[in-house]
């Protein structure tokens, strides 16, 4: 199964699918306020332009037997956090339950450390996200903390998770 998963460069023919896949409060509710909902194309497209502008790529679409799944990405950091970069994943909802999060991020992690030379990504959860805490513990990512009342997320506060895993090539 794990074959048919993989992540590449957004293309600008995925405007309509990515729109109608992070176009889901099932979705937005597990991810920051600045990715708007309800989300359209015109949001997709512009998504979509920014990606194609970094450099080295940073952000990918995540495909399922060929078809746009969802997204993955790193945000590297700089300054005194050089060398870490903050994971982030979605997959819309037709795909759940396929395995397609935990591959995406085993394969977004191996490109952070492998091809941008990271030393440590991290991730934070809310933590009402208790799939996406299964997805990063499958990957070998290890509880760094809670941060306790961190998010306030529809008008209501939650702990956020906040999870590591470290290059181990790289130390």
């Amino acid at each position: 199964m794990e074959e048919n998963i993989t992540i590449r460069p957004l293309q600008t023919s995925d405007k309509a699918i990515l729109a109608q896949l992070a176009n889901n409060k099932n979705i937005w509710d597990n991810l920051r306020d600045y990715i708007p909902f309800p989300y359209e194309e015109h949001d997709a497209g512009s998504f979509i332009t920014r990606t194609k502008e970094e450099n080295p790529k940073q952000t990918f679409g995540i495909t399922y037997k060929g078809h746009l799944s969802g997204i993955v990405g790193l945000v590297v950091q700089e300054d005194v956090y050089q060398g870490s970069a903050e994971i982030g994943y979605w997959v819309g909802k037709p795909y759940w339950g396929n395995g397609i999060a935990t591959k995406a991020v085993e394969l977004i992690t191996e490109y952070g450390f492998d091809q941008l030379a990271l030393h440590r990504i991290y991730a934070g959860v809310f933590a009402y996200n208790t799939a996406s805490i299964k997805v990063l513990e499958k990957n070998g990512f290890k509880i760094e903390g809670i941060f306790k009342n961190a998010i306030v997320k529809n008008d209501k506060r939650c702990d956020e998770h906040r999870f590591y895993k470290l290059n181990e090539q790289r130390k």
